[in-house]
Order: structure tokens, then C-alpha cells, then sequence
């Protein structure tokens, strides 16, 4: 970690170089290194745009291709960038080709189900490589929502995290049905027990009309921005994030090169995992041009980001605006 200190110092100072130029970098990419996943958890997002799928999929970005894009964004001064799917651990040649990058921190969220020997192996010898659990409170929770016998399986990868000394996180979708038990201090405390030290609650974003039920309105918002400020007080070793409930703390949606942006499995640039449009392919462009790409700049400085909305989420609550966007910028 103090190699990556070093490290991120002279990232912030690109960035700031960047910045004078007329470049804003942000500090995080999203880096969607698969849409296949093994699991059908219910209500899944990304199941429901079809973005995740059973099968491996054809046209995705190869190993090399991701080294290529982990190496524009270190040389650019993006210091972390979160490894998301799908199921990212079922693509090992890429999970290696990031390990490989000290100067890099990659949280990497995963379901846990394809943790082995030689994954614990991997993120005990290379300490930039944080594994994030998702997982949605206790057995009866996370079972219903991922599948039975998954919480146990969580419960085993803690103990392995734990022998190992390895530093590791939880994400959490919040619903109406597991709030009070997913921001309890009851349940931080049996995380940070094994080690956890990174927990970020994720508003669950509806896939139907009918889903819409399940996802916090504002009255619950605020209760989970009142019970993580109490986290945050209570368990000072670990780091809470609300996602995306801290729009209000940053003054607005970070999404689009604001403060983040995501790449898809295929290649597609996208302002956020929640947002999947696209104008350009990194297949065929730099990752400076994508902050530069039409959509992007369209959505930040028509103000779509700072709008006042209702809801968690901007560019969701907004998709409308956004896909029409996109339809001109690729035009």
C-alpha cells in the first residue's frame, strides 16, 4: 500500500497536468471485464438489459485489449479502477493482467462462488488487488436474492480472507426488504470481525415497473444516510459509500468522466453501469477520446449531472434523455 501512495501522488499530479490542458480525468473506471455470470440473482439490473448473460460472449475485449486500456489509465492518472461483470473472476487472464499493475488499485466484486486456492493466492501476494464481496445481509437475505447455499459459501471466503490477512470488502444492494438489516451495526460488526474494511451499499436501481417497490424512496435514503453516517462513526477502521446516495455529497451525479466512467465487456464507453449508451468502442479509440466522445461531454456540460431529480439515481431516473443523446452523438 505505500507503493500504491506513492503512486496515486504522482497519478493526482497527471491528473492535475491533464486538468491545465483542458482534460478533466477522473479518478475511478468501472471496468466490466465480462457479461457472463453464473448466478441469477433476483432483480438483477444487468440481467434485465441484457447486459449479463449465461454464456461467454463473443465479441468481448481480450486480455491484451484490457492491459492495453489498464495502462491508458495509469498513464493518464486514473488510480482505481473497480473490475465488475458478470463475473469477473471467470476471466483469470484479465484478473491477472490488472494483478500485474502495483500501481493500480483494483477492487474487484465478485459473488464468491469462483473463489479458489489460487484466487486467495492471488490477492494475498498482490495487495493492490481488493476482492469486494456482494452479499445482502444474513443467510435468509442474501440465499433468497442470490441462490441457497451462496451466504455459507460468503461465510467460508471470510474465514479464508481472515487466515490470509487479506484486506476485503462487502457491497450490498439495498432494498425496502433488507435496509434495516443492511446498514445495522449488528451486521458491520460480523463483517469488519473478519476483516472487512470497505462496505458500499448500492440502491437497488428497478429493472420493471413492478420492481420499482423494492427500490428506497427518499424517506428511506435518508435513513441510510443517517445509519452510515453512524457506521462511519462507530467503525472509524472501515470506509462506507453510498452508491449513488452520495450524489448529494459531491454536489451532483459523478458519472460520464465527472468523477467516473465505465467500460463495457464489448469495448462500449459508457457514463455509468446504470446508463449503458455508448457512442465510441475503445477497440477503436484512446481512452482520452472517449472523455472527449460526444455523449460525454453532451451529458456534463448540458448540466444532467447536477439536475435536481427524484430518486437515487440521475441518469436512470433520466435514461430517456440520455439515450437520446447518444442517438445524436452517433449520428
Amino acid at each position: 500500500m505505500a507503493r500504491f501512495a506513492i503512486a496515486s501522488a504522482k497519478a493526482a499530479d497527471r491528473r492535475s497536468k491533464s486538468e491545465k490542458d483542458g482534460l478533466h480525468v477522473p479518478t475511478f473506471l468501472i471496468a466490466s471485464i465480462t457479461s457472463a455470470c453464473n448466478l441469477h440473482c433476483a432483480g438483477c439490473y444487468s440481467r434485465a438489459e441484457h447486459a449479463t448473460q449465461d454464456c461467454e460472449p463473443v465479441r468481448q475485449l481480450t486480455a491484451e485489449e484490457w492491459d492495453r486500456v489498464f495502462a491508458e489509465a495509469e498513464e493518464m492518472g486514473i488510480s482505481f479502477i473497480l473490475l465488475a461483470g458478470g463475473e469477473p473472476l471467470l476471466r483469470r487472464s484479465v484478473v491477472e493482467k490488472a494483478a500485474a499493475r502495483p500501481n493500480l488499485l483494483f477492487p474487484v466484486f465478485t459473488n464468491g462462488t469462483y473463489l479458489d486456492g489460487k484466487y486467495f493466492d492471488l490477492f494475498d501476494r498482490k495487495r493492490n488487488m481488493i476482492p469486494v464481496v456482494s452479499i445482502e445481509g444474513g443467510r435468509e437475505k442474501t440465499d433468497t436474492r442470490r441462490g441457497e447455499g451462496v451466504y455459507d459459501l460468503l461465510r467460508a471466503n471470510m474465514e479464508e480472507f481472515s487466515r490470509h490477512g487479506i484486506l476485503w470488502g462487502a457491497s450490498v444492494t439495498v432494498t425496502r426488504e433488507n435496509l434495516d438489516e443492511a446498514v445495522s451495526p449488528v451486521f458491520a460488526e460480523e463483517l469488519t470481525s473478519k476483516g472487512c474494511r470497505l462496505f458500499i451499499f448500492v440502491e437497488y436501481v428497478p429493472v420493471t415497473e413492478d420492481s420499482r417497490d423494492l427500490a428506497p424512496d427518499e424517506e428511506d435514503r435518508e435513513k441510510i444516510r443517517k445509519a452510515v453516517g453512524e457506521l462511519r462513526s462507530k467503525f472509524p477502521g472501515a470506509i462506507f459509500l453510498t452508491f449513488p446516495g452520495d450524489e448529494k455529497a459531491s454536489d451532483g451525479c459523478l458519472a460520464a468522466g465527472r468523477g467516473f466512467f465505465h467500460i463495457n465487456s464489448h469495448g462500449g464507453a459508457e457514463p455509468c453501469p446504470f446508463s449503458p449508451y455508448s457512442d465510441v468502442n475503445v477497440k477503436e479509440t484512446s481512452l482520452r477520446a472517449v472523455l472527449k466522445s460526444g455523449l460525454f461531454e453532451k451529458i456534463r456540460d448540458g448540466g444532467l449531472l447536477l439536475e435536481e431529480h427524484v430518486g437515487g439515481c440521475t441518469l436512470f431516473e433520466r435514461r430517456g434523455e440520455v439515450e437520446a443523446i447518444a442517438k445524436t452523438s452517433e449520428s
